[in-house]
């Protein structure tokens, strides 16, 4: 489903593939989608969720994840660009998100690991810094990116379509995989 075609009697779970950052969005903004006592089904609709939780405008709702998802847009960059970003005079830092397992059994070259030592000294260092962040499939590393930004990163990029893009569009070395969840 395009976000052209998403309306409040959309099922959640077309919103959240459609719209990556959308349980983001809705608890940022509402405090949905975070918890427990405040989480939704994938199949029931935004309309649902709206009226359920306090008689929310659905409409709104929709037109505030969308609006969270073109801002996300903007953060994202292509797996080309990023390699030829590295190939730059000044290259950016390329931090990979996803778990140590992950990382340990395929990588970028030239990637460092995100560790919560790692995280501090970069909130701690030049706010005008290049960072791309990645992750398996572009989606997770899209909360990161939002998180380093709103501490003053705003420099900080997330690649489009995360490590399994780079697979595919820039180098078919770096093995793909799937990950399975039980």
């Amino acid at each position: 489903m395009t976000t052209s075609e998403l309306t409040p009697d959309s099922p959640m779970a077309d919103i959240l593939d459609a719209l990556p950052g959308a349980r983001r969005a809705l608890f940022s903004r509402y405090h949905l989608g975070g918890c427990q006592s405040c989480g939704f089904a994938p199949q029931e609709t935004l309309a649902g969720l709206a009226a359920r939780s306090g008689g929310h405008d659905p409409a709104e709702m929709l037109e505030h994840l969308l609006s969270a998802d073109a801002h996300d847009q903007q953060m994202l960059i292509g797996p080309a660009e990023v390699k030829q970003r590295l190939g730059s005079d000044t290259p950016p830092l390329l931090v990979d998100t996803r778990t140590r397992e992950e990382h340990d059994a395929v990588r970028i070259e030239g990637s460092v690991f995100m560790t919560q030592e790692l995280q501090q000294q970069l909130f701690a260092g030049d706010p005008q810094r290049e960072i791309v962040l990645y992750d398996h499939q572009g989606r997770h590393a899209l909360d990161h990116g939002s998180w380093f930004q709103g501490h003053g990163l705003k420099r900080t990029r997330v690649m489009k379509g995360g490590i399994d893009a780079w697979s595919r569009e820039v180098d078919p070395a770096v093995r793909r995989y799937r990950l399975e969840v039980d």
